[in-house]
């Protein structure tokens, strides 16, 4: 058997090759609330939240006035950006209501709770937010034991900071 990786790893960044570069930062920063921390003309910019240098690269090197990639292709499935406590994902979903942006579907995964769609080139997203590790669900052998269940937008969305 191979050695575990470090426990210490993490996926700091994702570059997406996008069609239109002003389109993905109208959606990733207008409507997500990204912030730019470098652009290379119109062909590519890093985006982050938190002045981290890039969280997200969006190119157009391979991929200006591209489509996306049929279904039954491989490639990425979703990027997963992991937001820290539930009242900043309740701010998410109140974004994407304010700019009519649809869901794909929620879940409730007993670890996380969930908001799936695509940006404006059918890049999957998660927004997502963990649940503490001790509250996440265990079967009786103590193996984590992750569902599926609905998640009560509602409910999330009260949790939302009031906008001025």
């Amino acid at each position: 058997m191979s050695t575990p990786i470090h426990p210490a790893v993490r996926i700091g960044h994702v570059h997406l090759k996008v069609s239109d570069l002003e389109r993905s930062l109208a959606f990733y920063c207008g409507v997500l609330g990204f912030e730019i921390t470098q652009r290379y003309g119109t062909q590519a910019a890093f985006i982050s939240a938190g002045g981290y240098h890039h969280h997200i690269g969006l190119n157009t090197w391979e991929s200006r006035g591209g489509k996306a990639p049929p279904r039954g292709t491989t490639g990425l499935f979703h990027v997963a950006i992991l937001y820290p406590d539930r009242a900043s994902l309740a701010d998410a979903l109140r974004r994407l209501i304010k700019h009519n942006i649809p869901l794909d579907g929620t879940s409730d995964h007993g670890v996380s709770e969930a908001l799936y769609l695509h940006d404006p080139d059918g890049n999957g997203l998660e927004l997502y937010v963990d649940r503490d590790p001790s509250a996440w669900p265990r079967n009786a052998q103590g193996e984590l034991n992750m569902i599926t269940d609905s998640l009560a937008l509602d409910a999330l969305l009260a949790e939302a900071p009031h906008q001025s």
